[in-house]
């Protein structure tokens, strides 16, 4: 029984050392009083009049491009925006009750922890006394012969709650860490979507200083108006020697980057436009892609740039590859510095590795690599489409999609919910209008280049 005391101690000893009981401080968050369900109902609203707005821009653009309908356009753009902030200020507050309970739940869970600490003390002690104690001694002790046995079954009922409370603790540990992790991606939302805020109002600033700059131009006259627009028409020439820089810190020419995209489009369904929107390396949100070294310490985060989880399989595949570990190309991302998340992600399509190895065999039926490279292009696009045709077609994507296709177009919302489900994964609702609306916007572009390419 001595053995079991000694390894029950020194699991108490190593949990014990496992939890950092302190809380984690949640920062100050401004919620404005308003209830959860108070602040969806606004965001709902919100979400109505950004779709209206946003069918105003479409309107005037089917309308044929006449200065009255460019201003009225831009107009409904500026509303669009200011509306989308205010949508971000409620996303922010929602986020910051999330963080507030979330905190509470991990408060909870360690006081838990600490009550089942106790008990577990409080069972290895009674064992210890127990064991000093021989059977013969227990039994002498006990003048009825039930006593004794009495005795004996109380020493397994304590070794059986030992046994529950050990149990409950390694449940509990898992709770915790679960919880804690989840703190950190809503702090990370909560950064990001101030960031984002942040570039909505720059947003507003640069679409009325465009109004402004086409009323001072064209003085308000048509005929003025009409001479801009064929002045700023860019030729397929032009559009083809176009600098299109990816995602991931490199250069193509567009004409290059189509060819890239019009071949997996051919291979996974998803419109070239769309893939080249999301590896455009203009985002609301600035990735430090391509800067550092997998394995490196992070000075300000103390940890390593990529999770020590995915360390194995990056070097697994940097040795299918024939890349040197320390060589310029095989850089990650950096971490955020401002949350302690990690880095990791790879080249162009900015994959971390269990993402891209669920990819690889696709990937390589695509474009015949053997094995893909997450670092080359051709392979970066292939495998950016066969995530985004997963996500166009998963649940949460068509959901989105059907119940909200009274106020907006169909093929609209399932890219919404795929952009962002491409920056966040799971998380992507929060993002679908800071990070998934700029990608369809961005689209719409590129389609137009598109086709003037395939027209010429």
């Amino acid at each position: 029984m001595r053995k079991s005391i000694i390894g029950f101690a020194l699991l108490l000893s190593l949990f014990g050392n496992l939890f950092p009981f302190s809380s984690v401080r949640a920062e100050e968050i401004a919620t404005d009083g308003k209830s959860r369900e108070e602040l969806e109902a606004e965001l709902a609203d919100l979400e109505r009049q950004i779709e209206e707005q946003q069918g105003e821009v479409n309107k005037y653009k089917t309308q044929g491009t006449t200065l009255k309908n460019e201003i009225s356009s831009l107009n409904s753009r500026i509303k669009k925006l200011n509306l989308q902030i205010q949508a971000l200020d409620l996303t922010i507050q929602k986020v910051g009750q999330n963080i507030v309970e979330t905190q509470k739940d991990i408060n909870r869970t360690e006081q838990k922890i600490d009550a089942h600490k106790d008990a577990l003390t409080r069972a290895i002690q009674t064992l210890y006394e127990e064991d000093q104690v021989g059977l013969v001694e227990i039994l002498l002790a006990n003048k009825e012969l039930s006593d004794f046995f009495g005795s004996i079954n109380e020493i397994a009922r304590v070794q059986t709650n030992l046994r529950i409370a050990l149990e409950e603790i390694v449940g509990l540990r898992e709770d915790l860490v679960s919880q804690k992790n989840e703190l950190e991606l809503e702090k990370e939302d909560n950064e990001n979507l101030k960031q984002a805020q942040e570039t909505q109002k720059k947003g507003v600033q640069g679409t009325q200083k465009e109004k402004e700059t086409i009323l001072k131009v064209t003085k308000g006259k048509e005929s003025e108006y009409q001479n801009l627009l064929e002045k700023s028409k860019e030729s397929a020439a032009q559009i083809r020697s176009r600098i299109f820089q990816l995602l991931g810190g490199g250069e193509l020419t567009f004409q290059k980057a189509y060819e890239f995209a019009n071949l997996a489009e051919k291979a996974t369904g998803v419109r070239a436009a769309f893939i080249l929107a999301i590896l455009n390396q203009e985002s609301a949100f600035g990735r430090n892609v391509g800067q550092c070294q997998y394995n490196a310490i992070h000075p300000r985060t103390g940890v390593t740039v990529m999770r020590s989880k995915d360390i194995p399989i990056f070097e697994e595949l940097l040795s299918r590859l024939g890349i040197a570990p320390s060589s310029r190309a095989a850089y990650v991302s950096c971490p955020i510095v401002r949350d302690g998340a990690h880095g990791g992600a790879m080249g162009p399509a900015q994959f971390i590795t269990s993402t891209w190895r669920l990819y690889e065999k696709e990937i390589a039926r695509v474009t015949g690599s053997n094995p893909p490279n997450p670092w080359n292009n051709a392979d970066a696009f292939a495998g950016t489409a066969l995530y985004l045709k997963d996500s166009l077609n998963s649940a949460s994507c068509r959901n989105y999609s059907n119940e909200n296709k009274h106020i907006a177009d169909a093929k609209v919302l399932l890219e919404r919910c795929a952009a962002a489900q491409y920056y966040s994964g799971g998380r992507w609702y929060t993002y679908r209008w800071v990070y998934g609306e700029p990608v369809v916007q961005k689209a719409q572009k590129f389609q137009a280049d598109i086709n003037v390419l395939e027209s010429s």
